[in-house]
This record gives structure tokens, sequence and C-alpha cells, in this order.
């Protein structure tokens, strides 16, 4: 299997060979377990202390005194310790010893990431998915190492606008919203719409893209399903550099 390579004035300049790894068959149903796995793992452990609401000392005053054999705070009618009073334990809190970490078995995870790449590469797959581009564009989409020579955002964007997928930059700037709910209090205000994801074997080197709405970039050695299927849903437009291909298919 070969693709086209691009330039940066979105000619085409040559033909590369592809790693088998983007023939791999397609099992989105291995794919939508894998990213839930790695979902629920990426959670943040929180609870409240064991001993809250335990730190009292209560009695009881045993039966026939007229009121309820709680324990209570000498000398006060104030019932503490247990579940059902005001200032007590709580009964059902979420506990920070909890195991959230979900196991998938290594196979799966394996074929789950393979299923992600071969989709990058189906035109009609990445379409249903939502994205804008050109539909002369070919896929899987390889450009050439000089994009990581640019420098300012401006450069970055005339690139993409030569290969035709600009479009899905506007698509997600438009999508731009405020955030529903407590999050617009803690420091993630906005919820933008992912859109290109750009794959190097250096990524320090395409800072010019990372001001562009919706765009992220990743090495070619550290692709995760939450970068090449975001949500789940597999048929990212994704751009490799002609690099990052081949370092894929050193792996």
């Amino acid at each position: 299997m070969k693709t086209s390579i691009y330039t940066i004035s979105g000619e085409l300049k040559g033909e590369i060979e592809l790693p088998p790894v983007f023939e791999s068959e397609i099992r989105e149903d291995i794919l939508r377990k894998a990213f839930r796995a790695a979902t629920l793992s990426s959670r943040h452990p929180y609870g409240s202390s064991p001993l809250a609401g335990s730190r009292r000392v209560g009695h009881t005053t045993g039966p026939g005194q007229g009121v309820s054999r709680m324990p209570r705070v000498g000398g006060s009618s104030r019932a503490v310790l247990l579940g059902n009073t005001v200032g007590g334990r709580s009964p059902h809190s979420p506990r920070s010893n909890k195991v959230l970490y979900k196991k998938i078995n290594a196979k799966e995870k394996k074929i789950a990431l393979s299923t992600a790449l071969a989709m990058t590469a189906k035109h009609e797959l990445v379409s249903k998915r939502g994205h804008k581009f050109d539909q002369e564009l070919k896929f899987p989409v390889v450009v050439e190492d000089e994009i990581e020579n640019l420098s300012k955002a401006k450069d970055a964007l005339d690139f993409l606008g030569n290969i035709g997928v600009v479009d899905d930059i506007e698509r997600a700037k438009e999508g731009t919203k405020i955030r529903a709910g407590r999050g617009k209090m803690r420091n993630r205000k906005y919820r933008t719409p992912r859109s290109l994801l750009i794959v190097s074997t250096d990524p320090s080197k395409l800072n010019a893209f990372k001001s562009i709405p919706g765009v992220e970039i990743c090495g070619a050695k550290n692709m995760t399903l939450r970068k090449l299927a975001p949500g789940g849903d597999g048929g990212r437009l994704v751009i490799y550099t002609e690099s990052s291909v081949k370092q894929i298919g050193g792996n």
C-alpha cells in the first residue's frame, strides 16, 4: 500500500510505502472497549478522610429516658458519629483507596491502536466523523518533513490551506462554545471540537501549530487512542510527516 507525499505548497512530490499497520482489520468494538478502559483508568482518586465524622466521643443513656438511643455529646443533646446525624460520618462517601484502574488485554489494546491508525487511512471514515477537507485529498495524509521548519502560525495556516484542510480549522473555531456546568469556574470555560492531529518524530518542532483551534500534535512513538480516536470514535483527520511514517513502520 502506497500513498502520495505532499509538499508545503500542497503539491505532490512522490510516493511512500506505508507500514502494514495501515491495512489492519478494523475492529471498532475493540477500539471503543480499549478507549473506555483508558478513560476510566485516567480518573484521579478522591475521597474524604476515613475518620471524618468519627473524631467525637458519644455516649448513650440507654432506654427509658424518653429520647432515642443515639450516641450524644456529654452534657448535650447533640447526636454524633452516626450517618443520619448532622456532623456525623458519611455512610457512602467516595473512598480514595478505591481501585479505579480498568484492565484490558494486551492483544486487545494492540488491536485497538492498529484499528485507530487504519481508520485514519480511510477517506469515507474520516468524512463520516465530521471532518471537512478537500475531497481530492489522498489518505493517509503524508507531508514532507519541511513542515517542522515552520515557525509562525500564519505560515502553518497557509500550509494547511495548501493541502486543503483549512475548512476543518474553521469548523473547530466556529464550534467553540462555553462549557455547561461547573467546569466554567475551573479553568476550562470553553470547549473546542477536535480538529487535526499532526504526528511527527519530534513534536517540539511543531510549535507553530499549537495556537490553531482544535489542532493537536504528538510523536510517532507516543500515539494514544485518546489522540487518534477522541471519544472512542475512529477516523480522525491525521497528518503524518514522512519520517514519522517510517518510524511507525520501524516499530
